[in-house]
């Protein structure tokens, strides 16, 4: 279908905070090269979620429940453990571990149509995963992947399942390095009734998945012709989408001064 696509910005704003708080700091063996997640969803019962990758060299620690690498957690508003967590009272856990076993995550957002907590991450070399969080679950990372190592080299045992651990309801090999989560809820667009879109970093486009009954049933590829990152994307109240881009080219070269761009998608 044809887009019209309109540029709102350019350049990057920095907005000012004041009279910050500390609500809640990542507990582990922290780096400072990359995998920070962090996405935040704030569930119907106003608790929040809240990604936490597994900071790249450190992988194993995603299985690790004595600290919030790798983990999905969640938070009262004020920073405090609901009681209702699934590992609160677990000696050796931190109570505010929701899941655990991920690597990246890049993307979060509430289904709302089922409620549900719809989570992506990035892979290795293939294996980026589109998940369904549920409570107390273990989604595997570095035990079981689909994608192998850099080098070339399996993930541990090379293993794509395993008893006690979920496997991804959608994945890509090759990776598009997703960021961004986004359920389609408006008018604007009646055909993308039932899709959540997914901003490409490395795969340069938006992608849109059709979803029916939690299956991820068919993937089209957006703004391709825009040969750019994409780094969020939100759906607006008055039915548009939303898309942020980062830099207009693959490079992952850190320290390197970032433009970005606002577009709004409308049908022409």
């Amino acid at each position: 279908m044809a887009l019209a696509v309109i540029a709102l910005s350019a350049g990057l704003v920095l907005p000012r905070l004041d009279d910050v708080k500390v609500i809640f700091r990542q507990d582990g063996p922290l780096s400072s090269g990359a995998h920070f997640g962090c996405r935040i969803v704030q569930g119907r019962d106003g608790n929040l979620w809240l990604t936490m990758g597994d900071h790249f060299i450190y992988r194993d620690e995603a299985q690790n429940l004595a600290n919030h690498l790798g983990k999905i957690v969640r938070l009262r508003p004020d920073g405090s453990v609901p009681p209702d967590n699934p590992f609160v009272g677990r000696q050796g856990a931190k109570p505010e571990i929701w899941s655990y076993g991920h690597r990246n995550p890049q993307g979060l957002a509430l289904n709302p149509a089922s409620g549900k907590l719809w989570e992506h991450e990035h892979g290795p070399r293939g294996g980026d995963e589109v998940n369904i969080i549920e409570k107390g679950r273990n989604y595997g990372w570095p035990v079981i992947a689909h994608g192998i190592d850099y080098p070339g080299t399996p993930i541990g045992e090379g293993l794509t399942h395993k008893d006690g651990m979920e496997e991804p309801v959608y994945y890509w090999d090759p990776v598009i390095a997703p960021s961004g989560l986004a359920f389609y809820t408006g008018n604007l667009f009646p055909q993308w009734k039932n899709s959540v879109f997914v901003g490409g970093l490395r795969g340069m486009a938006l992608v849109r998945l059709a979803i029916v009954d939690d299956k991820v049933v068919s993937e089209e590829p957006l703004l391709t012709d825009l040969n750019t990152r994409i780094r969020e994307v939100r759906v607006g109240p008055d039915g548009a989408v939303y898309v942020l881009t980062d830099s207009g080219t693959p490079s992952m070269s850190y320290g390197t001064p970032l433009t970005s761009k606002l577009l709004k998608l409308t049908p022409k």
